[in-house]
């Protein structure tokens, strides 16, 4: 489950990616850990095929398999759009700090309609999961929540004198939900293998199945914690082996 937690940190973590090199480095790293495949066919018989000619960090490649052209941000929600990667990236990290849409326009210097956009495409996940399976053999399932620190901004707070809002810091009560400015993230992590990470509306059994079902194959040995929207894992199909978790 610590790995899932680090990769998720490792999402919010600001000093490394601050400008579209690594931020273009970030995306492949997320989308490939291991080799490059085709967003067309899944095939990893690829070769490179340049830089975009805009953006210089954008790795172009082609598949010797189905004779498809595509880069980095192919089948993203980045993908086709004319903001720098940078401001999404950063809008993300905000996004975690719960500042609002007017405050992160005016941070990234952009229209608060722009931000709007860019917020509500979040929400249905970083990277755009395609309906193919690709985790099996031992899988690790597991949330954890993106609760913000000091609302708006933290060093403003300290010049004036005044003393954080504390029930942010704590954040919502009980299970989070993107309505509580409490996001879940959910991930799910092969041993051994790829991670897949998802902002949530809610964890719930709804919610969860068809990201499951559509990423672990079906017969799948699924570890999880003892939260109970894992009870249904054996009814659809998978193993399912609760481990309990002891707070010393």
């Amino acid at each position: 489950m610590m790995k899932i937690q680090n990769k998720i940190q490792s999402l919010l973590n600001i000093t490394a990616i601050i400008d579209n090199a690594k931020c273009f480095q970030w995306v492949r790293e997320l989308r490939w850990p291991d080799n490059v495949h085709c967003p067309h066919c899944s095939s990893d018989m690829i070769v490179k095929n340049g830089r975009d000619e805009t953006q210089s960090e954008r790795q172009q490649y082609y598949c010797k398999k189905c004779s498809q052209y595509f880069d980095d941000l192919t089948g993203t929600i980045f993908e086709g759009h004319h903001r720098p990667l940078q401001i999404w990236i950063l809008c993300l990290y905000f996004m975690g700090l719960n500042l609002s849409n007017q405050q992160i326009a005016q941070e990234l210097d952009v229209h608060v309609d722009d931000v709007h956009r860019m917020a509500r495409q979040f929400r249905d996940g970083v990277i755009t999961l395609k309906p193919e399976v690709g985790l099996n053999g031992n899988v690790e399932c597991d949330e954890v929540y993106v609760v913000a620190g000091h609302k708006g901004h933290p060093d403003a707070v300290k010049k004036k004198g005044r003393k954080g809002r504390r029930n942010r810091l704590k954040g919502a009560r009980g299970r989070g939900t993107l309505a509580k400015e409490k996001p879940p993230i959910f991930g799910m992590i092969q041993r051994g293998g790829e991670v897949v990470i998802q902002m949530l509306e809610n964890v719930k059994q709804q919610t969860i199945f068809p990201l499951i079902q559509a990423t672990i194959a079906s017969g799948t040995m699924v570890y999880t914690d003892e939260y109970d929207i894992y009870n249904r894992l054996q009814e659809w199909g998978y193993e399912h082996k609760p481990q309990i978790f002891y707070v010393a």
